[in-house]
């Protein structure tokens, strides 16, 4: 049987606690009770915290640990949960980032669930390896662990012995992964079924919503951004907008990359996609009068670019996001 423990973090999402505990806790188990056998639990799960008292999750749920971590001198798998105010909580319980190490030196391996993943980035182990987080953080987490490679648009990172996970959902997405990698896939699969939970959803990019990056300090680039977002549906010379702002073309796109991390072209289309995104969730427009709205005249052209940010075609995203009518 293998030692799960989960680290719940101060102030951490109630779902990214009790998920992990509940797909570890019923595999092997539920899908038996259903169909008349035996229970067979494959995993120990242990919920502790940095002091071993009960607290609070942000939606007020209060919870009460088995112990702290200096409990735990051993384990297979260790879970972490999300945190909130990143800076805060690592200040105040950095010891959890020492315990890791140790830990992870004596061969657990560990897990993060969205925002967790910057306790793991904090030990180092993380560095020169894959990892993502919630696509929230991303430019946070980029900025504060730059030696580590994110892959925000992934669900789930898998380095071996380090897993990390994307939002906060992502916490029932990593728990079967791991079902499936410790247990095998047929134990997975019964543990999908039982609790009527999907398997192998690869992408967060979904999900995303495009971030408009405005605490850069450059007045000028902000007053091109703002002139972009009322304007996105025109097609404009970027070498005008260069000259209207005092600039050239050049000069434009090398401080808006910089303070922005894209180019204006990108930034253009990024917003285009987001009003796209709204319109597809609707579900009034077809995808060609969204095209023309957007200012698009080649609707192919613009279904590559949805494509790429998104990750699924047109049709598919409003399925996904549209309003459900249940009769």
């Amino acid at each position: 049987m293998k030692r799960v423990t989960i680290l719940a973090m101060q102030n951490t999402i109630a779902f990214t606690v009790i998920s992990p505990m509940d797909v570890f806790t019923q595999a092997g188990v539920m899908w038996n009770h259903f169909n008349g056998r035996e229970s067979t639990p494959y995993f120990d799960v242990n919920l502790v915290t940095t002091v071993g008292k009960p607290f609070k999750c942000l939606n007020g749920l209060r919870i009460v640990p088995n112990g702290s971590i200096h409990d735990v001198k051993e384990a297979d798998l260790i879970v972490v949960t999300s945190i909130l105010d990143i800076q805060r909580t690592l200040r105040l319980q950095y010891e959890a980032v020492d315990w890791l190490r140790e830990l992870y030196q004596k061969g657990a391996h560990i897990a993060t669930i969205c925002s967790g993943a910057f306790v793991l980035a904090e030990t180092g182990l993380l560095n020169g390896k894959t990892a993502t987080t919630h696509w929230g953080f991303a430019d946070q987490f980029k900025r504060r662990y730059p030696q580590i490679r994110l892959k925000p648009d992934r669900m789930i990172t898998d380095e071996g012995d380090l897993f990390c996970s994307g939002g906060y959902g992502a916490a029932m997405d990593l728990s079967l992964y791991l079902v499936e990698k410790y247990c095998g896939h047929e134990v997975a699969v019964q543990s999908s079924k039982s609790l009527v939970s999907d398997m192998n959803r690869l992408l967060q990019t979904p999900y995303a919503a495009f971030q408009f990056r405005k605490d850069h300090g450059n007045d000028k680039i902000l007053k091109v951004q703002e002139w972009i977002e009322r304007n996105f549906d025109r097609n404009f010379s970027y070498e005008e907008l260069a000259r209207k702002n005092g600039m050239s073309r050049r000069t434009l796109e090398r401080q808006f990359k910089a303070a922005t991390g894209e180019t204006p072209l990108t930034y253009q289309q990024s917003i285009r996609v987001e009003s796209a995104k709204r319109m597809l969730e609707e579900g009034i427009h077809s995808f060609d009068e969204i095209t023309y709205r957007v200012g698009y005249e080649d609707h192919s052209t613009f279904r590559k670019i949805f494509v790429r940010q998104t990750g699924l075609v047109p049709k598919e995203y409003r399925k996904k996001f549209q309003r459900v009518r249940v009769g």
